[in-house]
């Protein structure tokens, strides 16, 4: 209820008060902007350094396959086994409007496991492909995706 000032009367003032509205809308704002960056975690690799890397954020229009040091394979930071792979990707691409593949493999993962991954790719007619790497110290620019 507010209060009417100036006036003897005691009619009730007929406004809303927007004032708990926008306390509401401020606190969840604020819990959206906490919790968004923690809901974007991928899959935990170190990344190898390249010095001619374009920045290319992710997002949600992206297919990120990741590759860890010790061999196991994330499609969309979902685990999956070598012999479903390449059905995960395709679905997963199928849902998508952009159909490129970004490959995001560990430093210490071994060559022929990256190399392995590219050749499925590619014979699966997948042929936009793009390696994530960090920017390399020295470079313009800070670190970030690239191609």
């Amino acid at each position: 209820m507010g209060m009417q000032v100036g006036e003897k009367t005691s009619a009730m003032n007929s406004e809303i008060n927007i004032t708990p509205l926008a306390d509401v809308m401020l606190v969840l704002l604020i819990i959206v902007m906490l919790i968004a960056p923690l809901l974007q975690k991928g899959v935990d690799v170190v990344l190898p350094e390249a010095a001619n890397t374009s920045e290319k954020p992710e997002n949600d229009a992206q297919t990120v396959l990741g590759v860890t040091a010790d061999g196991r394979f994330y499609v969309e930071s979902q685990q999956v086994s070598e012999q479903d792979l390449l059905r995960e990707v395709q679905s997963v691409l199928d849902r998508k409007f952009e159909k490129i593949v970004l490959i995001k493999a560990d430093q210490d993962a071994q060559y022929s496991s990256v190399m392995s991954v590219l050749d499925r790719l590619q014979r699966a007619g997948i042929e936009d492909i793009g390696l994530i790497t960090e920017r390399k110290v020295g470079s313009a620019g800070a670190a970030g995706g690239g191609e």
